[in-house]
């Protein structure tokens, strides 16, 4: 029986030494669309996650990335669900999304710690309600903590591999825009992250688009 590979967490000097270590690893053709195909990143976000600890890559032929994510169900008193209809990203094009909130964790943060930083950095701008600390108007559902594994392939890296480790919540936050649409602003994604010229070379977004639709159009 074979061994799994170990994950390692590489600190690569430079996004160009990570490049370097990835083209011989990946499906020829796959890394050249990174950056370029619409919706895609580019090494120096994947760089940028390596180095903050949100990412690990496996030290294999094909290395898997994998990312632990918060995904949160957020809820209203009709029952309706809030997804992220699509996002607009610094390049200018547009990724289209239909899914629940979700953000990736820090290797310091519980799943209910990213929870609050989660509503905190992606609704925060538009919640109706004065409060000092974010974590006063967010409720998570008693009971409602799920964790699963997904292992499929990555929409933002196409050809690298992607374990999922999903820590999922149910919640209700208050003072929430009751529009059936509205829009939210990123100020910098990237700021005070890394290397301040890696930053400004990785696509950010720069706006989320969330809407509120029916429960039974969510998977549960």
């Amino acid at each position: 029986m074979s061994r799994p590979s170990p994950e390692i967490h590489p600190r690569f000097a430079t996004p160009e030494s990570l490049s370097d270590w990835l083209k011989p690893r990946l499906p020829s053709g796959s890394f050249a669309s990174w950056g370029i195909e619409p919706g895609t990143k580019n090494v120096h976000n994947l760089w940028l996650e390596i180095f903050e600890g949100e990412t690990s890559l496996t030290d294999s032929v094909r290395p898997v990335r994998t990312v632990n994510v918060v995904s949160l169900r957020v809820i209203r008193a009709n029952g309706q669900v809030l997804v992220e209809s699509h996002q607009e990203l610094s390049d200018g094009s547009v990724r289209h999304r239909c899914l629940l909130l979700s953000e990736k964790m820090k290797p310091s943060e519980t799943p209910e710690m990213a929870v609050t930083r989660a509503v905190r950095e992606e609704l925060g701008s538009v919640i109706r309600v004065e409060v000092e600390n974010i974590g006063d108007v967010v409720r998570i559902v008693p009971g409602s903590y799920k964790r699963k594994v997904d292992e499929k392939n990555s929409m933002s890296y196409p050809g690298l591999p992607a374990r999922y480790i999903l820590h999922s919540f149910e919640v209700e936050v208050e003072g929430l825009p009751e529009d059936s649409e509205f829009c939210t602003e990123e100020e910098e994604e990237y700021e005070g992250r890394g290397d301040a010229g890696v930053a400004n070379r990785a696509v950010s977004v720069k706006r989320h688009y969330w809407k509120w639709v029916s429960a039974d159009s969510i998977e549960s």
